[in-house]
């Protein structure tokens, strides 16, 4: 009976020896709360270990004090718009940022690179799909203005190049004929009038002839022609008033034409339009002479200078675009009506400071970079942002040149920031500080 009671004392005091020998080799620290996985914040841990989910290596979340629990209870939020993951230090004021730690083993672990903060050259393009048109005023559409016959087509087809004055369609009309012969007439009686009384009336009446002939597309070469000659033509030529490339062409040989058909239609392409649509938030970088370049995919690597005439002040309501018409000399006729094309403005926008732009984070009214501090430990910076510019935007305010920022692997680094309560409440904003 004594050797059982002394064997079961033995037994009782090696069991409370390895009873504390395990509790003390899994207690955790007296300043831990728990541990848990920055990619899954939900996981709440008493000792160490690895995360049930992905399994990646807990980390410890320190006690919060009294003062910054009863923050974290007020509903503040951190980085992310969390609540109760601020704890920052309690003598910075709020939305003050603080440091936290993020080993360089694990940096690398999680995939973090840097880059630097550089004063560079600042150069903004804007770009826009337009349509090649003919320009208006180089555009001639010859239309009947007297009655009378096709008598013969010089240009057939579409497309054919005329040179200025070369003829294009001739047309036999009486009342032409009537008109010309009338006019050889009068200007015999002008001759062979003896006094100044008799020459006024044959004048007036020559002035009507000619101006009913100009009126039906008669050009003055002509009528020098039939003054000097005193032969009328049963026939009117028209003529091409530039060196252009057929339109169109209605007319057919022999047809009857009545006042109004359209019989021959010219364009003038040695100067084009492009008309290019930008959307409204680009509007006010336009100007009236600006150099633009046009490019197209019918000519590979080949670019056509233009300059900006016209900007429309409407904007289409539903594509929020403006039409900018750039005119563009065409002497070669490569750029032909109905082609499409590519615009491009370049615009040099001096100098600034930039960042990546994968190293910014938005959240929501503000951004935040992380910059590095040496030695693993990170900073969180509000940041005021400029335009964009590639791969790089402008940083306003916030940033000192040469500082180096986190830009990958940004959204671990702020679960780590949540975690380690890097950030107080951003409820009372700061701006950020000037650049340097």
């Amino acid at each position: 009976m004594k050797r059982l009671t002394r064997g079961t004392v033995i037994l009782a005091l090696l069991l409370t020896l390895l009873g504390c020998g395990h509790k003390s080799g899994n207690s955790k620290p007296a300043d831990v709360d728990y541990y848990t996985c920055t990619m899954h914040p939900s996981v709440h841990a008493e000792a160490p270990g690895k995360c049930p989910i992905c399994g990646m290596e807990m980390v410890p979340v320190l006690k919060k004090s009294p003062a910054s629990a009863a923050k974290d209870n007020s509903g503040h939020e951190g980085i992310s718009g969390m609540p109760g993951m601020s704890m920052g230090e309690p003598n910075k004021p709020p939305g003050n940022p603080s440091e936290f730690v993020v080993p360089v083993e694990r940096q690398q672990q999680i995939g973090v690179t840097y880059a630097a903060v550089e004063r560079r050259p600042l150069h903004h393009t804007i770009r826009a799909v337009g349509i090649v048109e003919s320009d208006m005023q180089r555009k001639w559409a010859f239309v009947a203005r007297v009655d009378g016959y096709v008598q013969q087509l010089f240009v057939t087809s579409p497309g054919e190049i005329v040179e200025k004055d070369a003829p294009l369609i001739s047309i036999y009309s009486p009342d032409l004929v009537t008109t010309a012969r009338e006019l050889v007439m009068l200007l015999r009686m002008r001759d062979e009038a003896k006094t100044p009384e008799t020459r006024r009336s044959p004048e007036r009446l020559i002035a009507a002839a000619k101006s009913r002939l100009q009126q039906w597309n008669v050009t003055e070469e002509q009528i020098a022609k039939l003054e000097r000659d005193r032969t009328p033509e049963e026939v009117l030529t028209l003529r091409s008033p530039f060196r252009g490339v057929v339109q169109e062409v209605p007319a057919r040989q022999g047809v009857s034409i009545k006042v109004g058909d359209q019989l021959v239609d010219i364009a003038d392409l040695s100067l084009v339009w492009v008309w290019a649509e930008f959307y409204e938030n680009e509007v006010s970088m336009l100007k009236q002479g600006q150099t633009i370049q046009v490019t197209s995919n019918s000519y590979p690597g080949e670019k056509f200078d233009g300059q900006i005439a016209v900007i429309n002040p409407f904007v289409d309501p539903a594509k929020r675009t403006a039409r900018v018409r750039i005119d563009i000399p065409n002497p070669d006729y490569k750029l032909r009506p109905g082609m499409y094309s590519n615009a491009e403005l370049a615009m040099d926008m001096g100098e600034g400071l930039t960042v990546p732009s994968g190293a910014v984070m938005p959240t929501g009214t503000r951004s935040v970079v992380f910059v590095d501090k040496g030695g693993g430990k990170l900073e969180p910076r509000v940041i005021q942002l400029g335009q964009q510019y590639g791969d790089h935007v402008e940083v306003r305010a916030g940033l000192v040149e040469g500082e180096r920022v986190v830009t990958s692997a940004n959204f671990l680094i702020d679960a780590e920031a949540k975690v380690q309560g890097a950030l107080k409440s951003f409820e009372e904003p700061q701006q950020p500080q000037p650049q340097q």
